[in-house]
């Protein structure tokens, strides 16, 4: 049997500095993420989806539990995109996607070369000397993207990465995410608020509760790819996702 490549055990947060103003926002999460799936995060406002993201991928710490990696993977082979783009405005298209290869030590012949593939990959070439300010938003989104891939992580994080786009953008996005995760298989980790988009995306999708979130139930997203989302199929699982949330 394959050991999970990230195991969650029993981990809560806690909010505010003294016992009278103290709010729990996660309640005892356990999970098991497999390796080169998709897995999805879903929930109300509010829910915990995004902290227990952070959590997971390092940027936040738990106040009680563990995250527990497989003995091969480390901090080190992990991507994160974020919703608002975190682009670093004074600098251009590549060295946006430069950023994570000089921090692991990348020569810079071979930077150059993971450069390119992925202005290829993401359709960039033709900006690849502009500044994030001189792009629209779906185009910000994919520098973000392509900087993630860039380091070949073994486990990508994705915060609601689509929000800010149209959603037609949204949509062309969703498109090239999934060849991009088929062909790499790499593991992706996602929160989003769209259960049409979980269903597309996903392998299994976690449904948090209200605050303090809990892992109430995961659905497992047996769809066949590519999947039709006017099916009935598809219309029945994000009912049944969308009344868990109820």
């Amino acid at each position: 049997m394959t050991h999970p490549i990230l195991t969650i055990s029993s981990v809560t947060k806690y909010f505010g500095s003294t016992p009278k103003d103290r709010m729990m926002a996660l309640d005892h999460i356990d999970l098991e993420i497999k390796e080169g799936e998709f897995f999805v995060l879903v929930g109300p406002s509010g829910c915990g989806k995004s902290t227990l993201l952070r959590i997971i991928s390092g940027l936040d710490t738990p106040s009680q539990g563990a995250i527990t990696l497989r003995e091969d993977v480390s901090h080190k082979d992990m991507s994160f995109v974020f919703q608002n783009f975190a682009l670093m405005p004074w600098l251009t298209v590549s060295e946006n996607i430069e950023i994570g290869l000089i921090g692991k030590g990348i020569e810079q012949s071979e930077r150059k070369k993971i450069i390119q593939r992925e202005l290829k990959t993401f359709g960039l070439e033709k900006f690849a000397h502009a500044h994030p300010h001189n792009l629209s938003g779906g185009m910000q989104q994919r520098v973000g993207i392509a900087r993630a891939f860039a380091t070949d992580p073994s486990i990508l994080f994705m915060d609601e990465p689509f929000s800010e786009l149209d959603s037609f953008t949204a949509e062309e996005l969703r498109r090239e995410l999934l060849s991009i995760w088929h062909e790499r298989k790499t593991t992706i980790i996602m929160v989003t608020h769209i259960i049409e988009e979980a269903v597309q995306l996903a392998d299994r999708i976690a449904v948090v509760t209200s605050r303090p979130g809990k892992i109430e139930k995961i659905f497992s997203d047996t769809l066949d790819r590519p999947r039709d989302k006017r099916s009935p199929a598809f219309f029945a699982l994000e009912d049944e996702v969308l009344n868990q949330i109820h």
